[in-house]
């Protein structure tokens, strides 16, 4: 198989919440265990980090949920359908395609605040914030993040809000200032 599907299909059984050893994951993906570690330490490289357990017993783990969606319409395949003459009912699946468009910008792991809270979620830090927020401005928040998430074009955070004392929703976009903390949370 190819790098990019071997490096995907380490991702997959990681999914499972397994800890996997080296020597399981060169037999399962039928490559050598330096192979194992250079697909590792690409997705690391896209922000997917993976847990490093040493020892006779050790392995690997992917302890944080970050997901990414496949992309599996363009905007040009949403242009088309909606110059079809479409039913009330088309409308309705029009809209939920257009969720799953894949805008080159959109999709962008490089950006400062991705990599910074995906950096957070596996070391379980703290993160300081300065966030938009329509109708009340910008406001400084510490939060613990838990999850990447991608919802209607764009990367948000699921994390605890310190200032909120709740679980929230922060729209990456939004983040003007981001700063990770020496401090952990549980």
């Amino acid at each position: 198989m190819s790098k990019l599907s071997n490096t995907l299909l380490l991702l997959n059984y990681l999914k499972s919440g397994r800890k996997y050893s080296l020597s399981e994951l060169a037999t399962l993906l039928e490559v050598s265990k330096r192979m194992v570690r250079i697909y590792k330490e690409d997705l690391e490289k896209a922000g997917i980090y993976i847990d490093t357990i040493k020892g006779p017993y050790g392995g690997y783990i992917l302890r944080s949920k970050t997901y990414l969606p496949l992309p599996l319409f363009t905007i040009e395949d949403i242009k088309r359908i909606e110059k079809l003459d479409a039913k009330k009912e088309h409308l309705d699946i029009l809209k939920k395609m257009k969720c799953l468009t894949y805008e080159k910008e959109t999709l962008d792991t490089n950006n400062t605040s991705f990599k910074i809270i995906s950096r957070a979620i596996k070391e379980k830090r703290k993160v300081k914030i300065l966030y938009y927020t329509e109708g009340k401005g910008k406001t400084h928040r510490i939060i613990h993040p838990y999850h990447i998430i991608y919802y209607s074009s764009s990367f948000g955070c699921a994390a605890y809000c310190e200032t909120k004392k709740d679980l929230r929703h922060f729209a990456l976009e939004r983040i003007e200032k981001i700063e990770l903390l020496n401090e952990f949370y549980n």
